[in-house]
């Protein structure tokens, strides 16, 4: 009676103890990543947040200020103009990398050995360093006539055009070149969520002489909407954090027209040593990014619900 007891109890255990050692295999191939995520980004991320309560005075001594530094940050008149900055670029950044990433998307779809090729040549703006970018297109906005953008525009008569120079304009041309980096990424996204699309639905479209923008409108965008939501999400985030573009092809100027929030706490943290200013910067940064993420996601679960 015993042996027949005993015997299936030790097979769950050896059946429990092989599911423990399936189970943490996974970890095993994760805790590299884990462990460098660790030390170079949740550790660096915590020591910020608690920085951001501190005047620091290296080899001095931290002293304790509490909010004063995001009292500082929130009232400077620098940090509220570039708030605008912020908002304009993100925005118009986004909107245009989704437009023209979803055209794409559409011009380039299909299994055909040439449009792979062209999805791959289009796709290379996404991959390349965003500071190689930024020195192509320097040199495309070159401000005379030797530059390609100005010498495209004295083909049709027109005069120099200061893309950089001028305060009116730089954030504009800046907008341009991230909508230029980002839309291709955008593509693949909604490229994959094109595949899902029934194409039952587009020839029943079809037969019934629907034009295209109400195959688009009522076919299509109703398919893709988890891609656009993926799409909306990574675009808000990266909206708000803007900094390589600007920092390579402006660094600010000219006169603060395109400072962005970024650009100033990298300014604050590296130029005047205020690391606690920094910090607490990066900290609002940080709660609006996780707050609009956290919005976003919400509004696609509705959707999804509908």
């Amino acid at each position: 009676m015993t042996a027949t007891v005993s015997a299936p109890a030790a097979r769950r255990g050896l059946v429990k103890g092989a599911l423990g050692k399936r189970n943490a295999v996974p970890w095993l191939f994760l805790a590299p990543g884990l462990l460098l995520a660790l030390v170079f980004k949740f550790w660096p991320m915590a020591k910020g947040i608690w920085l951001s309560f501190f005047h620091v005075r290296p080899f001095l001594g931290n002293e304790w200020i509490g909010l004063d530094n995001y009292t500082r940050v929130l009232t400077d008149h620098r940090f509220q103009e570039s708030i605008g900055h912020t908002l304009i670029l993100g925005i118009g950044q986004a909107v245009g990398a989704i437009l023209l990433g979803f055209a794409l998307a559409l011009l380039l779809e299909g299994q055909a050995r040439s449009l792979k090729f062209l999805r791959t040549a289009v796709f290379l703006p996404a991959v390349t360093a965003t500071a190689v970018v930024g020195e192509l297109w320097r040199l495309m906005y070159y401000p005379t006539s030797d530059g390609l953008l100005n010498s495209g525009l004295h083909l049709f008569g027109l005069g120099t055009v200061q893309f950089l120079d001028n305060p009116n304009i730089a954030l504009y041309s800046t907008m341009v070149m991230g909508i230029w980096i980002w839309a291709p990424y955008n593509m693949v996204i909604f490229l994959a969520g094109l595949a899902g699309v029934d194409r039952s639905l587009y020839e029943a479209a079809a037969m019934d002489g629907v034009s295209l923008w109400q195959r688009l409108r009522h076919v299509t965008l109703p398919a893709i909407r988890p891609a656009l939501m993926i799409v909306l999400t990574l675009a808000t985030i990266r909206g708000l954090r803007v900094f390589t573009e600007v920092y390579v092809l402006t660094g600010g100027g000219p006169a603060g027209s395109t400072d962005v929030w970024m650009t100033r706490a990298y300014t604050l943290g590296f130029t005047r040593n205020d690391i606690g200013g920094a910090s607490a910067a990066s900290v609002v940064l940080l709660c609006v990014t996780l707050l609009l993420t956290v919005m976003v996601n919400h509004l696609r679960k509705r959707g999804e619900a509908r």
